[in-house]
């Protein structure tokens, strides 16, 4: 069984740490703990790990955010898969920090890699996990918000809440929807 496991984030080291590039970070902890590699390819990085019987084909879009939907279409139609074996990670300013939300649709919610996904797609009928990254930002300051690295008060907590988003990605692909849904989304 195969499963594309798109992050989200912006390329260049100027976006590395951004809580918009937070599913840029949990693929590299995926790649870094089972020891892939990651490649260019059209359109995005692509590494692949394998685990219990599956095939993760783990995707961080050279695009750009806005433009995410470019990767996703051309790796879902190479790797012919439906979009129910596809998960986006991406960021959620809706959600406070240190929260995960799995979903198996919804809606965009104003952020424009999923909208871009969605107009790719025709629909917003996929499974997503979104990482809260809070709201705290000035009215007008949500671009500078999203677009600046996790607080000091944040960093001691960010590197078990990615490693937790990447566990539930494995469970995504052993366990199914909802049984994940079940145990990684938090109250």
């Amino acid at each position: 069984m195969k499963y594309l496991i798109v992050g989200l984030g912006n390329i260049g080291p100027e976006y590395a740490q951004t809580r918009h590039n937070i599913g840029f970070m949990v693929l590299d902890y995926l790649a870094h703990k089972f020891e892939a590699q990651f490649d260019v390819g059209r359109h995005a990085f692509v590494a692949e790990i394998k685990t219990k019987g599956r095939t993760f084909v783990l995707v961080k879009p050279t695009t750009y955010m806005n433009l995410s939907g470019k990767a996703i279409g051309h790796y879902l139609n190479s790797l012919k898969l439906p979009p129910e074996q596809m998960l986006v990670i991406t960021d959620d300013i809706a959600i406070p920090f240190g929260k995960l939300r799995i979903r198996s649709k919804g809606s965009a919610g104003g952020h424009n890699g999923l909208k871009h996904i969605e107009q790719t797609l025709g629909h917003s009928n996929y499974p997503r996990l979104r990482f809260g990254v809070g709201d705290s930002f000035h009215k007008g300051k949500q671009v500078d918000y999203v677009l600046s690295n996790f607080s000091q008060d944040e960093q001691p907590e960010l590197n078990t809440l990615i490693e937790k988003a990447a566990d539930s990605v494995i469970a995504f692909g052993t366990i199914g929807l909802e049984r994940t849904m079940n145990q990684y989304n938090t109250k």
